[in-house]
């Protein structure tokens, strides 16, 4: 199978609890689209991370730029935003960078001139195609030793009788 060099996806947008939801189905899309299916989910979760970070500490402009980018080997996914703060890493209760560092392989922060950036990394070995219906039960070994059962004859219908 070849491996494309090159995917990536950028968004600019206004941070609300409404557009997150919105960028979650749309990073999943492409995530699925480039048969990336087992990363939707820790992708997403990372970015609504992120974007929920964005929403708390940025204040009433806050506006980011959500970036992923697949180079074929690594899937980096960053949020860049205008907030000043630069974010700590706190374990208490597992949220915020703690949960974004759990789900990745990496990740990190840098300071801009307008904000900072934070991204995080996973290892993307190949792309995969994930069948979305379930795949009919396998039949185990003993199934296969087994001999078939055997198959009842007809039965007989009642007979009624006009006594």
């Amino acid at each position: 199978m070849t491996v494309p060099l090159d995917r990536h996806y950028l968004v600019e947008l206004h941070a609300s609890p409404e557009r997150v939801a919105q960028i979650r189905r749309i990073v999943a899309a492409h995530l699925r689209f480039w048969k990336l299916d087992p990363h939707v989910g820790p992708v997403c979760a990372g970015l609504d991370e992120l974007l929920t970070n964005v929403l708390r500490h940025a204040g009433d402009d806050n506006r980011c730029v959500l970036e992923l980018r697949w180079r074929g080997r690594h899937l980096t996914a960053s949020v860049a935003d205008n907030g000043p703060p630069m974010p700590r890493l706190v374990t208490a209760g597992g949220g915020g960078l703690a949960r974004v560092a759990a789900l990745s392989d990496s990740w990190g922060t840098c300071a801009t001139a307008d904000g900072k950036v934070i991204w995080f990394t996973r290892s993307v070995r190949t792309p995969q195609n994930i069948p979305r219906v379930p795949w009919a039960p396998l039949a185990g070994l003993d199934a296969a030793q087994r001999q078939p059962a055997s198959v009842p004859g007809p039965v007989p219908a009642p007979v009624l009788s006009l006594v």
